[in-house]
Parts: C-alpha cells; structure tokens; sequence
C-alpha cells in the first residue's frame, strides 16, 4: 500500500470510528486521541488528515449520511415498487435495525443538531447539507408518486419530504428514551396510512 493509499485509509478509518464514537458519547465527550487510538492511528497525526475537530466533525456527518443515502437509492430503485411502497420498506427496515440494536444511538444528525447545531458553523452547515440530500431524495420519490396518481397533490413534495424528515428525527429521539417501537409505529401510521394517501 502507497502513501497515498495508506492515508486514505487511515481518514476512512478515522471517519469509521467517529461515526460510531460521536453516536455513543457526543461530540463534546469524544477526544482526539480516543478517536486516533481506536482507529488505529499514529497518535499526534489527526491534523495531517483534518485541520480542526470541527471540520473532522462536519467530514463525520458527511461519511455518516451516505449509507443511508445509497440504502434510499437502493429501495427508491427496485422496479417491483411504487414510490410510496419502496419508502415504506426503507422505514420498515430502519426500524428494524434499531430494533436490533436494542435503539441504541438514534441518528447521529439528529444527536449532533441539539448538541452543537447551533454553536459550530462548520458542523450545522453539514447538518443542513446531509438534511437536504436526504430530504431530496424523499422529495423525488413523492413527486414520482403525485405524477402515478399514488398521493394527492395538495403539498409539494418538498414540504411532504420535510415533514417526514423531521417527524423521523423527532420519533428517533422519542425512541431513545421510550425504548420501545411505538413512536415508529405512531410513525408509520401517521406517515403512511394518513398523510400519503
């Protein structure tokens, strides 16, 4: 492995672990060297890879969105599925792995937005950044699903996509203190049986 190929890793490594980290414990709680030491990292090198916490902070919240962003895609993209069915199944199978993880950590943006959303710059510009992809995404599967004639036409899809975004975030945490699926459920029903219809 080059040099180019190594430091590569090592900042995949170091995003890996401060999603995980920042999850658990927060952004304020989580040190720099805790990060280096459990991704495997030379002590003293983090600003060789990211030139303060903060910035780390907002490359986090960028590698943190992408997985659910490719998992959206994935669904939002299999021809057996209408819009609304495949939006469906993406939330059905979020709650199923909270489930798994006996709800543990919720949604790292949701976390970071009441931590620091409105005391770094860098980190809410993230924040916004990976709301509005994500809410995007929703977006043009609701618009897809006006023009099949699946939901009525009375919001725009941006509006319907922001209500389900932050209805999720707001159950997410909810669920947090709940231990318990029935803010998903009140979710799902208040999501899928009443509001696109």
């Amino acid at each position: 492995m080059d040099h180019r190929e190594r430091k590569s890793e090592n900042r995949r490594r170091l995003l890996d672990e401060g999603v995980k980290l920042l999850l658990r414990q927060g952004y304020h709680a989580t040190g720099l060297q805790e990060i280096l030491s459990r991704a495997g990292v030379p002590k003293g090198s983090f600003y060789h890879y990211f030139p303060s916490k903060e910035a780390f902070g907002a490359a986090v919240i960028a590698h943190y969105i992408e997985p659910f962003i490719r998992q959206l895609d994935d669904w939002l993209n299999r021809p057996q599925l209408d819009p609304v069915s495949a939006l469906r199944g993406y939330f059905e199978a979020l709650i199923a792995e909270l489930q798994a993880n006996d709800f543990q950590g919720g949604c790292l943006l949701g976390n970071l937005m009441a931590e620091i959303g409105d005391t770094s710059d860098t980190c809410r510009q993230a924040l916004q950044r990976a709301l509005h992809r994500y809410r995007d995404k929703i977006a043009t599967a609701l618009r897809r699903a006006q023009t099949q004639g699946l939901i009525g036409r009375d919001r725009s899809p941006q509006a319907l996509a922001d209500f389900i975004v932050d209805y999720w975030q707001g159950v997410l945490l909810r669920m947090k203190i709940e231990r318990s699926t029935i803010p998903l459920e009140r979710f799902m029903d208040q999501v899928f049986q009443r509001t696109l219809r």
